[in-house]
């Protein structure tokens, strides 16, 4: 490449082209990243850092340009890391994740200089503009569908989880994840990674990359008062044994007031120097954490660095800041960069790593899986002894984990508390410190943080990249991990690539909980399922038995980019179907447990197993009366929507199988329907959408201490008396 070269192809719509920077002839004859390499030679090289300071840039101006295109979307925050993202490409590193979602069109913007975005047809500048913020273009938050792009992101505190759930599937790949200042103050970003390092001591591959620019979204960030060596001491304190600080305020010959400063602003040499300082702490982080030591990176420059304003007023564009808007175009105007200079980005940022990151990072392909053979399937006789649904399954947890070494099974109350320890026993809890009477040692593959989010954060991290999980937890303490499931559960329906689905257990039902009063009595987080149904490859799964329950996790572990919950009580409780009942009870949504003839025809629609108990009872009372009775169990709701009712057809892997009116009407025909459960009416919304007998609902209210579990469903209506009255008012 010459100076002179026409404008590249890629840079058509690129509004403003500038001269070459000072000495572009000298550094800007090749491209630091030689043919046939994929990182630049030394983190020192004078070429390499002119050619870092020419993509961040290159990133500050893409990333302004596409969101005034369309009048919306965040700049600021990714601005004032842009030398260090540039940096990661000119080292060869693209298995880049971020916590902030507000970052996305800066790394759309790396995406396209490095060419991954024309696997989804984005070829030029004006391209990317037009595709911004577009269905099936490039959303305002990161999902799961975007080439080169390893995670969702949207809901801060979360990407730490796919930074470590990569670095422990991948040991010779570097994992960086940018944590925003004002996300820092989310809970759970130091202990998961506290966590973590204590049970993976020697999985140090990935670095956090503190984004320290002083503004929250629309205030000062909460860490923006904090001394540079109180920031160090913080991290230090945390478990961080290399701790690096790159402070743009030690480079500033503007005069600018205040801590936290812009880069952009500097004299040019001293902009090449803290791209320098930017690079090789990089570069020396990059090194440490494959070293073994737990490592971050913090830059710290001020928010909007190079772009239309400056603090947290860059932080997102609105209507009216457009591309005619004097202060965006200055700000353009400002970070143009020549023909020749565009030609030497995009050729380093396509060589670096091999190539685009589309073909390159580690979720661009499927995680090769061990086979399971034939699962230990025990079938326990219908009608004999009571049996703990958990402990069943457990027995096949147990198995899968010994079959396939990436398995991880995560709970942050504990396994032997859900009636799950012979998973503890088979499979140990990971733990530094080995202890028999604990079942614990460092290879352990139960993870057990007293913390939702990094259990379910590890869980699905772990998933989306490909490997077998588990995550399990008390149904009431759950919804403090929903946020990261719930986020992966989309980015699963949107990939472009088959993964396990996140499968979890949810035990100690409200039922279950009565002496532990309100505080273990939450069934509200199966309002959320049953809302997320409709999403297409949601399953909520109510296993009513310890034999139907083997079934369900069966079903679940064949299947790809699904979420997937199995609730079930950790009791001992009878045994009601067959496996192969609750096959058919999958593809059907429901069993028939239980029916008799009658004068009228009275059908009960129970989820659950603990919530059977009262059911069974009215049902005798019924039939004293000469009332048929039919008692069906709803294993898999979302079986039961009609087609047009769920986003099937948008996911991948989609599942396009629902019960059929005739089979609806075999299920739940009668002259009156009562839907039963112990924890939400809306899990029961498909059956009630559907039915056209006279019907009603009986379903948990609010938790109470009590001393049992029949004393907690009388608290809430559940009894056998009440169920009776009803059906004899419906059809009488």
């Amino acid at each position: 490449m010459t100076i002179g070269t026409a404008i590249p192809e890629f840079c058509q719509g690129v509004k403003h082209f500038g001269q070459p920077l000072p000495e572009f002839e000298k550094y800007g004859k090749q491209a630091a990243i030689k043919e046939g390499q994929s990182a630049v030679a030394s983190a020192d090289d004078p070429v390499a850092v002119y050619q870092t300071l020419l993509a961040a840039d290159a990133l500050r101006y893409l990333t302004l340009q596409t969101t005034a295109t369309k009048e919306s979307g965040h700049p600021g925050g990714f601005a004032s890391i842009a030398e260090a993202i540039a940096s990661l490409v000119m080292l060869g590193h693209k298995n880049i994740i971020t916590e902030v979602g507000h970052h996305a069109p800066g790394f759309y913007s790396t995406m396209f200089l490095d060419r991954s975005l024309e696997d989804m047809g984005i070829h030029t500048v004006q391209q990317l503009g037009e595709r911004f913020r577009e269905m099936h273009g490039l959303l305002g938050h990161l999902s799961g569908q975007i080439p080169g792009l390893l995670n969702p992101a949207g809901p801060l505190g979360q990407g730490q989880h796919f930074a470590m759930a990569g670095a422990k599937l991948h040991r010779d790949v570097l994992f960086p994840v940018t944590i925003g200042d004002g996300g820092l103050g989310e809970p759970y970003i130091m202990s998961s990674f506290a966590h973590f390092h204590t049970a993976y001591p020697d999985v140090t591959n990935f670095l956090p990359i503190l984004v320290w620019n002083g503004y929250s979204q629309e205030h000062h960030s909460m860490v923006s008062t904090k001394p540079n060596e109180e920031m160090i001491k913080y991290w230090q304190g945390n478990g961080f044994q290399e701790v690096i600080l790159v402070n743009a305020k030690d480079f500033d010959n503007a005069n600018q007031p205040g801590e936290y400063v812009d880069s952009t602003k500097f004299s040019f040499s001293q902009r090449l120097a803290f791209t320098q300082a930017v690079l090789e702490a990089t570069d020396k982080a990059a090194k440490s954490a494959f070293s073994g030591k737990l490592t971050v990176l913090i830059v710290k420059q001020l928010k909007g660095a190079g772009v239309h304003k400056r603090g947290a007023q860059s932080h997102n564009l609105y209507p009216g800041d457009s591309l005619e808007k004097d202060y965006i175009v200055n700000a353009l105007k400002e970070r143009a960069l020549s023909p020749e200079a565009w030609d030497l980005v995009r050729t380093n940022f396509e060589r670096s790593a091999g190539g685009p990151a589309s073909h390159h990072v580690v979720t661009e392909k499927e995680l090769p899986l061990p086979e399971l053979g034939e699962l230990p399937l025990t079938e326990y006789a219908v009608k004999g002894d009571k049996k703990v649904a958990t402990t069943a399954m457990g027995e096949l947890v147990v198995h899968v984990g010994k079959k396939d070494p990436n398995f991880v099974i995560t709970n942050a109350d504990g396994n032997a508390a859900s009636g799950i320890n012979n998973i503890n026993v088979g499979l140990k809890i990971v733990h530094p410190t080995v202890d028999d009477i604990y079942y614990q040692g460092p290879q352990g593959q139960v993870y057990e943080p007293l913390s939702e989010d990094a259990c379910a954060g590890l869980a699905v991290g772990l998933a989306l990249f490909g490997a077998r999980t588990l995550w399990c937890s008390y149904e009431s303490f759950a919804i403090n991990g929903l946020p990261i499931w719930q986020t992966v559960t989309q980015a699963m329906a949107e990939l472009r690539r088959p993964t396990p689905s996140t499968i979890t257990l949810f035990t100690a039902g409200a039922l279950e909980q009565g002496r532990n009063g309100w505080t273990h009595q939450r069934p509200e987080i199966e309002n959320y399922f049953a809302a997320m149904m409709r999403n297409g490859n949601i399953f909520p799964l109510f296993p009513c038995d310890a034999n139907s329950i083997q079934v369900c996790y069966e079903w679940a572990l064949g299947t790809k980019n699904k979420g997937i919950t199995i609730t079930a009580s950790k009791s001992a409780l009878p045994v009601r179907t067959t496996f192969d009942q609750t096959r058919q009870a999958l593809q059907d949504g429901g069993v028939v447990l239980h029916e008799t003839e009658g004068k009228k025809q009275v059908v009960f629609a129970v989820v659950g197993d603990m919530t059977l108990i009262p059911v069974f009872d009215a049902a005798q009372h019924l039939e004293d009366q000469g009332i048929g009775v039919r008692i069906v169990s709803v294993i898999s709701p979302r079986r039961l929507y009609r087609p047009d009712d769920v986003m099937w057809h948008t996911c991948t892997d989609a599942d396009s199988h629902f019960l059929d009116d005739e089979g609806f009407e075999r299920l739940f025909g009668g002259d009156a329907l009562i839907g039963v459960t112990g924890g939400t009416s809306a899990m029961l919304e498909p059956v009630m959408l559907r039915s056209t007998s006279k019907r009603d609902v009986f379903a948990w209210k609010r938790g109470e201490t009590t001393a049992s579990a029949g004393e907690i469903m009388a608290f809430n209506g559940l009894t056998a008396e009440a169920l009776t009255k009803r059906a004899l008012s419906l059809v009488g």
